[in-house]
């Protein structure tokens, strides 16, 4: 399983993979904005996406939108200190598949990741 990580903050991007890591998800693509995360998904195929809300380029929901625009139906969860229900729902709407707010721990993740994979 090829999972896409799309977030600006390169610390981020590294405890996301490291939570990765540590539930057995080793085959994963970084993107360090939104528009770099929908040219490497159009070039690897990723089979899931963990995004960011807040990137330059084009946001996480922009990222959502482009994403199912190209007919894309694979699980996008979206990682994000955006908490408030109009977020939410705004990304729901969007096409999102599910969203997980930070900071969270590594089983967190992978409760996440259980609704949509087998880990």
């Amino acid at each position: 399983m090829k999972i896409l990580v799309a977030d600006d903050s390169g610390i981020m991007r590294k405890i996301i993979i490291r939570s990765l890591h540590s539930i057995g998800m080793t085959d994963v693509v970084e993107a360090a904005n939104g528009r770099e995360a929908v040219e490497l998904f159009k070039l690897h195929g990723p089979d899931l996406v963990l995004t960011d809300w807040n990137m330059p380029e084009m946001t996480g929901l922009e990222v959502v939108q482009e994403l199912r625009g190209l007919g894309s139906q694979i699980p996008i969860i979206m990682i994000t200190t955006e908490a408030q229900q109009r977020q939410v729902i705004a990304a729901i709407q969007a096409g999102c598949t599910d969203y997980l707010t930070k900071p969270f721990e590594a089983d967190f993740l992978r409760e996440k990741l259980d609704k949509y994979i087998t880990v």
